[in-house]
């Protein structure tokens, strides 16, 4: 694969940086297996690349990445190769995934995810690989996938935000703000939306300034505590406990859902009882009368 190649994405090399964009803004960058192939190349072309320093991964359009794109599921399979249905092939296709993203962690060059809008699901699988996250302060950030489609398999939360957090974020499927990610340290930093790109690309130009070697030595040491805290380790087995996830009768039922009223309808019904889905962080939350109605149902 050459640079030229890509569909997916945009790739760019400028001032001691490259830029990767996933491309698909009609869909917010959903994630398809052939984005991941091109964004795994991408990386690991910017890590040879002695021009660049550090890589920006961002969106184009409203969102970051709003997650795996569910449409595309099936159509990307070749004849006679793994179909995900027996649940060995579905943690195959979950590892395959998983390490296209784990090579954010583990090129020399530091990574920057330039989120704004949605960063869901998939999304954040992407973004909490990267080695410093910047969100927009209105950007929601959550899996809610979680509600229904099984458990997060990458599954990084727990190293930026604690386990009290992730397991608050995971459980519900919830969102946090990009300023309330900021408050647990599910992102580096939060800033107005519209400076976003100037904040992102100020720290780019820093860390322009510093040799490449050092940068990777730095990185590497602190991605190394990372590892040793079973970080990559998790990541893997994350794959397996998302296909056992997969197994759950909510999994299910939800497919079936999806074949009979549409992947909107589905996500309506699922998403409607958690209000605007939003946890609060630092103020009460109260009871969400949505969510006791859909109950007494």
């Amino acid at each position: 694969m050459e640079t030229a190649d890509y569909q997916h994405i945009r790739y760019e090399v400028e001032d001691g940086r490259a830029r990767i964009t996933f491309a698909r803004p009609k869909t917010h960058n959903a994630l398809t297996s052939r984005l991941l192939e091109e964004l795994e190349h991408a990386l690991w072309e910017a890590d040879d690349d002695q021009n660049v320093h550090c890589v920006i991964v961002r969106g184009e359009g409203k969102s970051f990445c709003s997650g795996y794109d569910l449409t595309s599921i099936g159509r990307e399979k070749r004849e006679g190769y793994r179909t995900g249905r027996s649940h060995d092939d579905d943690i195959w296709m979950i590892e395959q995934s998983n390490r296209r993203i784990r090579t954010l962690m583990q090129v020399h060059k530091p990574s920057i995810a330039q989120v704004q809008g949605n960063c869901l699901a998939g999304g954040t699988d992407v973004a909490l690989a990267c080695d410093m996250v910047i969100a927009a302060d209105d950007a929601r950030i959550g899996f809610p996938a979680a509600r229904s489609m099984g458990a997060q398999p990458g599954n990084l939360w727990m190293y930026h935000c604690g386990p009290q957090w992730a397991k608050r974020l995971q459980l519900t499927g919830d969102s946090v703000t990009g300023a309330d990610a900021e408050k647990l340290g599910l992102v580096m930093k939060a800033v107005p939306a519209d400076v976003l790109e100037d904040e992102v690309e100020g720290l780019a130009d820093r860390l322009a300034l510093v040799d490449a070697d050092l940068l990777a030595a730095n990185k590497r040491i602190t991605n190394l505590a990372l590892e040793l805290m079973g970080a990559q380790t998790l990541h893997r087995l994350a794959g397996e406990n998302d296909a056992r996830a997969h197994r759950a009768r909510a999994v299910r039922d939800y497919g079936r859902n999806i074949r009979e009223l549409g992947l909107r309808e589905t996500l309506r019904r699922r998403d409607e009882p958690f209000g605007d889905g939003f946890a609060k962080v630092g103020e009460p939350e109260g009871r969400n009368n949505l969510v006791r109605g859909a109950r007494e149902d």
